[in-house]
Order: C-alpha cells, then sequence, then structure tokens
C-alpha cells in the first residue's frame, strides 16, 4: 500500500510534465483502433458469413456417405439450432423411351437455411423466389434435363419404381454454386419421396448431409460437443470457408489487410510509448537516487513506476475500448448500406482483446526504458552526470519484438504478415540508424560552413548524437509506418481490388465434348462476342505418393482427408497459364516424353507433396504415374479456369475428358446463353455472379474499414512525432534560456530549430521512403501474393511531405522554448 500511495501521488506529477499524457493518448489511440475495427468488422463478419453461408445454404454442413446419426441433430435442436437434411445421388430418369442421367438431390423441409430457392414456371420464364420444396410426388428439374427428356413443366417422368410430376423448372439452388463440377442435370424432390423409388439399397452411393443454422456461439459449442461423434462416424464438417476457394482467398485476404492496419496503429502506439518512457526515465534519475538514498530497494523502484505504467494502461485501455465502441457505432451508422441486412450486435470478444492489447503494449514498450531507473546508483545525489548504463539493446528488442508477438494471434491471423512487417520495420531502424551517424558526422563538418543559426541547429543534432539518432529513427519508423498503411490503401489494397475487375468472368461452361470444342468457341466468338480458353478435364484419385499409398487415414487435418478422398480434377497443358505463378521448380519443355505434374503449392502442402515426388493417380480405371516438377501459386480469386494438377501434353490426352471455359457476359448479352443451350445441350452453363458479388462485397467492406482506422494511425503517427520531439524538451528549454541570456534573439531560435527539424526529417524521410517501398515488396510477394509496382516518386515525395510535417510538429511541440523565461530555467537549473 506504501509502495501503490507514493506511485499515485507521483503519477499526478508525471502527467504535468508531459509524457504519460503522450503515453495515455498512444494507448487511447492504439486500443480505439483496435476496438473501432474489433467491433465493427465483428459486426460485419456476423453478416458476411451469413451472406456467404448462402453459398451452402447453412452455417455449418456435416456430411457423410452413410446417415447420419440422429445424436447429431438432438445435439443441434438442445443448442437452438435450426436442421434440415438433403440426400443426393446419380439415378438414370426416364421419359417415355429416353433415358438421361441426373443428380438426384432429395430436400426436407427448411431447406435451405440460408440463401432461397428461385424456380421457373417454364423454360427460360421469369424467376420467383420460393420458401418451399417440392410437394411429395413432384420434382422441380434444371433447363438442361427438360431439353434432353424433351419435357416441359406439367410432364412426368421416372425415378426408379416411382413416378413424378414436374411442377416447376429449378432456376437457382444456393450450395450448387459451390460445386461447380456437377456431371448430369439437377433433380430436386422432397426427401419424404426417397423410399418410393427404390434406389436406395445396401450399398448405394449416396451423400447424406445435415444442414445447420444458428448463432456463431451456438455453432461453436455444436463443434465442440460434437466433435468425438463426428471422428468416430468418420463425418466430414464444412463451413463458409470450405465452399470455394476463391471465397476463402477473399476472406483471408481480408483478414490480412485488417491485421495489418490494427497491427501498425500498434506499432506506432508502442513506439510512442517507448519514447516517453524514455524521457520519463531521463526525468527519474534524480528522484531515484535519492530514493535509494532513503533506503528504498531496486525491486521497490522498479515497481512503482511499473505499476504507473499499468494504471496508466488500464485506464487508456478501458477510455480506447469505449471510444472504439462508439466509433465503431457511427461507422455502422455511415455505412449502413454497405450490407443487406442490419448490422447485428458486436460480441465481447473485441473489448477483451483492446483491454489486454493496451496492456501488452504498454508494458512491452515502457519497461525496457524503466529498467534503467532501478540501476541509478546513490551516488547520483553528488554526481548529476552519474547515469545509470543502458539496458543491454538485444533486451530492448526482444522485450518490444515479444509484445508485438503476443498480440499476433489476435490481429494478423498468420505469423507471416507480423514476421515481415516487424522485418521492414527492423530494416527502417537499422537504415535509420546508420543514417544517422552518417548525418551526425556530415554536420560537424558542415557546421562551420554556415551561419550561426544554422550551426547551432547542427550542433543540437551532433552534440547529442545518441538522442538525435534515438529522434530520428522514432521520426522515421513512424513516418515509415504511416507511409506503409497508405500504401496498402493504395496500391496493395487496389491492386488486390483490380484482381476482381468488373470484367471478371461470371459464367462456367462444363461437359464440353471433345468433339465440341471448336463449335463452342465458334460460338463463343461469334455470337456471344466473348474470347475464353477452352481446357480439357479428367478426372482422377490420388493413390499414392512416392509408391506409399494414399488414404484419409494418413492425414489429422480434415481437408487433406477429404482432399485424400475425392477424385481431382486434372488437366494438361503446353504453356502456364498467365495467372499462375512458379514457386519451385520449371516448367516443361515442350518434348517431354515422361508423364510430368505441376501441383499447386497450397494443396501440395496440404497433402505433404514434394518437388521431384513421385504421384500416381487412378483415372479411367487405370494408374497414371509422374515426377512433380514445379509447384505453382494459382490466383484462385480471379475466377479464371484453374487446376489443383497440370500434366504436360501427352501424359493424359488417351483417357476421356471433357472440357471447361469460363468468361465474362454483360447482362445485355446474356439473352444468348438460351441460343448457347439450344445450340449444344449437352453443355452445363453455371452462373458464378453470386460468388462473385460476395467476394467484391468482401473487398468493399475491408476498403472501408482500413480508410476509417487509417485516421487512428494518423493521429498515432503524429503522437509518436511528438513524443520524439519532447524527448529532449527540456535540454532545449535551458539551452535557448542560455542563448537568450547571451543575447540570441527568438528569429535566431526559430532558425536554429528550423535547420534542426528540416535536417533530420530529410534524413529520416528519405530513408523511410526507402523501406516502406521495402517492405511493401515483402508484404505483397510474401504475404498477400500479389504483384506490386513499387512507385519510385515515393522516394522523393516521402522527405518532401515529411520535412514539413516533422517541422511544424516539431516547433508545435517545442512552443515552451520561447514562452518560458530565461530567468525562471536558469533559477530552476
Amino acid at each position: 500500500m506504501r509502495i501503490l500511495s507514493f506511485a499515485l501521488r507521483s503519477l499526478a506529477r508525471a502527467w504535468r510534465a508531459g509524457e504519460f499524457r503522450l503515453m495515455f493518448a498512444a494507448i487511447v489511440i492504439a486500443v480505439a483502433a483496435l476496438t473501432t475495427v474489433g467491433f465493427f468488422t465483428d459486426r460485419v463478419a456476423q453478416v458476411t458469413d451469413r451472406q456467404a453461408a448462402t453459398l451452402l445454404a447453412a452455417d455449418l454442413v456435416l456430411q457423410a456417405s452413410a446417415p447420419l446419426p440422429p445424436e447429431l441433430a438432438e445435439l443441434a435442436g438442445a443448442r437452438g439450432l435450426r436442421t434440415t437434411a438433403t440426400m443426393s445421388f446419380r439415378s438414370v430418369v426416364a421419359a417415355g423411351a429416353k433415358l438421361q442421367l441426373a443428380e438426384v438431390k432429395a430436400v426436407a423441409p427448411g431447406y435451405p437455411l440460408r440463401g432461397r430457392l428461385r424456380t421457373a414456371p417454364a423454360l427460360f420464364g421469369t424467376e420467383t423466389v420460393t420458401d418451399t420444396v417440392p410437394a411429395t410426388g413432384t420434382v422441380w428439374v434444371d433447363s438442361r434435363l427438360l431439353q434432353l427428356l424433351d419435357l416441359a413443366v406439367g410432364g412426368e417422368l421416372r425415378l426408379g419404381s416411382a413416378a413424378f410430376t414436374i411442377t416447376a423448372l429449378l432456376a437457382y439452388e444456393p450450395d450448387r454454386g459451390g460445386d461447380l463440377f456437377n456431371i448430369a442435370p439437377r433433380v430436386l424432390m422432397n426427401i419424404a419421396d426417397v423410399d418410393a423409388t427404390g434406389l436406395i439399397l445396401p450399398g448405394s452411393r449416396a451423400e447424406y448431409r445435415l444442414l445447420l443454422g444458428g448463432q456463431a456461439g451456438a455453432i461453436g459449442e455444436f463443434r465442440t460437443a460434437a466433435t468425438p461423434l463426428l471422428d468416430q462416424e468418420r463425418i466430414r464438417i464444412r463451413d463458409v470457408r470450405d465452399a470455394r476457394p476463391e471465397l476463402k482467398t477473399a476472406l483471408e485476404r481480408a483478414d490480412q489487410f485488417l491485421g495489418l492496419a490494427v497491427l501498425i496503429s500498434i506499432v506506432l502506439a508502442g513506439l510512442a510509448v517507448a519514447l516517453a518512457a524514455q524521457r520519463h526515465a531521463r526525468r527519474h534519475f534524480d528522484q531515484c537516487a535519492i530514493l535509494r538514498c532513503l533506503g528504498a530497494t531496486q525491486r521497490e523502484i522498479l515497481h512503482i513506476h511499473i505499476g504507473q505504467v499499468l494504471l496508466l494502461a488500464a485506464a487508456g485501455s478501458l477510455l480506447g475500448s469505449l471510444a472504439g465502441y462508439c466509433a465503431q457505432g457511427g461507422l455502422a451508422y455511415f455505412l449502413s448500406g454497405m450490407t443487406p441486412e442490419p448490422l447485428p450486435p458486436p460480441g465481447l470478444q473485441p473489448l477483451v482483446q483492446g483491454l489486454g492489447a493496451g496492456i501488452i503494449t504498454a508494458v512491452g514498450f515502457a519497461t525496457p526504458p524503466l529498467l534503467r531507473l532501478r540501476q541509478v546508483s546513490p551516488l547520483r545525489v553528488l554526481r548529476r552526470d552519474l547515469d545509470p548504463l543502458p539496458v543491454s539493446s538485444l533486451l530492448t528488442y526482444l522485450l518490444a519484438i515479444a509484445a508485438l508477438a503476443l498480440l499476433t494471434p489476435w490481429q494478423a491471423g498468420k505469423l507471416s504478415l507480423t514476421l515481415y512487417t516487424l522485418l521492414g520495420i527492423f530494416i527502417t531502424f537499422v537504415l535509420l540508424g546508420l543514417g544517422a551517424q552518417l548525418l551526425i558526422g556530415a554536420l560537424n563538418r558542415l557546421r562551420t560552413r554556415v551561419g550561426v543559426a544554422m550551426r547551432y541547429g547542427f550542433a543540437n543534432l551532433a552534440r547529442r548524437p545518441a538522442q538525435s539518432a534515438a529522434q530520428i529513427i522514432g521520426i522515421g519508423i513512424g513516418v515509415m509506418v504511416m507511409l506503409l498503411l497508405t500504401l496498402v490503401r493504395s496500391d496493395l489494397l487496389e491492386n488486390w481490388r483490380a484482381r476482381l475487375p468488373p470484367s471478371a468472368p461470371n459464367y462456367f461452361l462444363i461437359n464440353i465434348q471433345p468433339d465440341q470444342v471448336k463449335e463452342v468457341q465458334a460460338f463463343l466468338h461469334t455470337q456471344m462476342k466473348v474470347s475464353a480458353g477452352i481446357y480439357p478435364m479428367v478426372r482422377g484419385r490420388l493413390t499414392a505418393i512416392n509408391a506409399r499409398k494414399v488414404t484419409p487415414e494418413d492425414y489429422a487435418d480434415d481437408r487433406a482427408q477429404r482432399l485424400a478422398a475425392r477424385e481431382f480434377n486434372l488437366s494438361w497443358a503446353e504453356v502456364m497459364q498467365p495467372d499462375n505463378q512458379l514457386v519451385a521448380g520449371a516448367w516443361w519443355p515442350g518434348n517431354a516424353a515422361d508423364t510430368r505434374f505441376s501441383v499447386e503449392d497450397g494443396i501440395a502442402q496440404t497433402l505433404g507433396i514434394r518437388l521431384n515426388d513421385t504421384l500416381t493417380y487412378l483415372v479411367g480405371g487405370r494408374e497414371v504415374t509422374g515426377r512433380v516438377v514445379n509447384l505453382r501459386r494459382v490466383e484462385w480469386d480471379s475466377f479464371n479456369v484453374n487446376f489443383f494438377v497440370v500434366a504436360n501434353p501427352g501424359a493424359l490426352e488417351s483417357y476421356p475428358a471433357t472440357w471447361i471455359t469460363s468468361f465474362h457476359l454483360p447482362a445485355r448479352n446474356q439473352a444468348s446463353l438460351s441460343d448457347l443451350v439450344r445450340r449444344f445441350p449437352s453443355v452445363t452453363v453455371i452462373d458464378v455472379d453470386a460468388i462473385l458479388t460476395q467476394v467484391r462485397r468482401i473487398m468493399d467492406q475491408v476498403t472501408r474499414a482500413i480508410e476509417y482506422v487509417f485516421v487512428f494511425t494518423l493521429i498515432a503517427g503524429l503522437i509518436v512525432l511528438a513524443a520524439a520531439l519532447h524527448g529532449t524538451h527540456d535540454e532545449r528549454i535551458r539551452e535557448a534560456a542560455v542563448l537568450r541570456a547571451l543575447g540570441a534573439s527568438h528569429r535566431e531560435l526559430r532558425l536554429a530549430l528550423l535547420a534542426e527539424f528540416a535536417g533530420a526529417g530529410l534524413l529520416a524521410g528519405l530513408l523511410a521512403g526507402l523501406a516502406t517501398s521495402l517492405a511493401e515488396i515483402l508484404l505483397a510477394e510474401y504475404v498477400f501474393h500479389i504483384e506490386v509496382v513499387i512507385n519510385p516518386w515515393l522516394w522523393l515525395a516521402a522527405p518532401l511531405l515529411c520535412t514539413p510535417l516533422i517541422v511544424g510538429t516539431g516547433f508545435l511541440a517545442t512552443r515552451r522554448v520561447f514562452t518560458t523565461p530565461p530567468l525562471l530555467t536558469l533559477r530552476q537549473g
């Protein structure tokens, strides 16, 4: 209690000195930025997941090749979740003498839980939304089946032992958009009619799904409770991020961009805290020496000052969380039309994260400078020049990096994002440190050739080399991270959005037969005015890696198990597609005789495939073995046709194949799709506009959120500049008092400070611009995997913008130099 009482009294005095105000402001801004983005994106994420969940027709899907245990539905019901069920299987349907293979889906009432079914009364009729499913004894079919069987709505078809009346045309089902490659037209029926068909017998191949919908918390509770049963019954689980690679990529990049924005704000706040803590430590050397003479131990001194930081952090985190909650409310109000449904209330997780982040940032960055206070010698009472030795620089860096690493799981989502951001900051630190030393050395030679005022300004930098270097480093890092976030708002973010331009493919054509390829390509070019590449595709299942049999049981990861159990879409190509990029190995020559494979790097990591491994696929009942000669990075969010595995020409051409293409068709030309379907009835048209709309909405949400949080980042950067200049505030006042006593005018003092601030700002801006370009390259190449074009004008614009900013902030932060009477300062000294 004695230490706490003293810490509180000292805190009030230190608050008036200024550095604790800067520290407090930095914590408030950092936590406000964190919680603003946290609260708002938590609300948007709930809506986004609901919208994206329409691609699954549910929030969560359980999938198995056998009927699902009824205990799962009971577990879901006990947690207030809505459920429905579907069955899918392939069967031949008959209409008179005509037979056709069909994809049959049997659905229970309540399907879909997310999204809406759309039907039409006749072929090419007006689509309407429906909340019902086919009545018993009836079916809904897609347009392709009507054309193949020469039927119309109202006609009859047979499925197994039962006859059904076609009562509507199936225009859209939400969860079919997540599976492009259906080999047959769809028949939608009531699940109560399945037994009447007599098609599902022991050994029949059918897929059973349980669809769940409800609050995210209840979904999470269900997953935890159901995990033992899911593992026991070999039930696969899918959520929105598994629905489509394009949507998964967009969601992951959204997390990365927002994580980077918040991480940069926290870095700035931490830097401001560190600079303010350094001045606080220097100002309390004398006080600690007196306390040591009065019997205070090193531990008690450290507890006093760390306790003050904890109090500041707690108060600042609470205020920042409140500010963040208010700010996200305003943001949600102004962006209320961004989502098609109202935003739900935010959860409490961002509040907990904000409180934790504020305390970790304050303690992590303030502790290294404050550790010097416990080393103050009692002899300093007699010798004021006896400063404690600085703490090891390595220890300082480790503590600061550890503080950021603790924040990584909350903000960045991936360790690589933080590592490359910190690498860019570290490079900036080194460049600025070396540049500061060179500048100080050059100024020692230059100051004898300039006027008195500028000589004094340059001398300020050269006379305090350690403090001047710290200022330049602090200012440069502050400018660097502000420039980096500005570039993220512009270059990186716009590059990402440009990957999905208005002309992105919105239709896929699949099941194109080999003898139709030239005709389809000509029809697309002449009738629909689109140019698109058509690619071959064969189905094959991975059976062995390096002659070792592959089974789902070999993998612990759920996605790896699914990939090991499913068939792949394989293709062949002479040249690599333009939107693919090699990450290992080399593309094959045109005359390669043996079988070679190119594998997408993501699936290679999931299945443990490496360069030069030998893969065996079962294709059409025959085995195909080849060597992995390269790994590719595939841009799934481009919506172009892409494949996990591509072979060289000649390796797969003897196997039965169909062809696939994707293209962009403007709304004004969509009527030509009817002509395409009539001309090529075996070709399936897949509309992916819903997925495109969802991905674009995610991009827009991320862009607006980053632009909003940039305001907090800019304020945090200004606090860093103020803290860096505030560190030598006391020395400036004393030196100015002496100079004014010796006859220096206000004008000469201002010119001296102008020379000092301009010199520091010019160097800091130049090096910060170079470091920002390097950090942008690292993030674009290794984190976001997008192309970035470095603008060399940045290296000129950065110092030109940085210098007046630092000069203006510097004069504002040092205004007391001109208002404090010299006599008062000299008496205090």
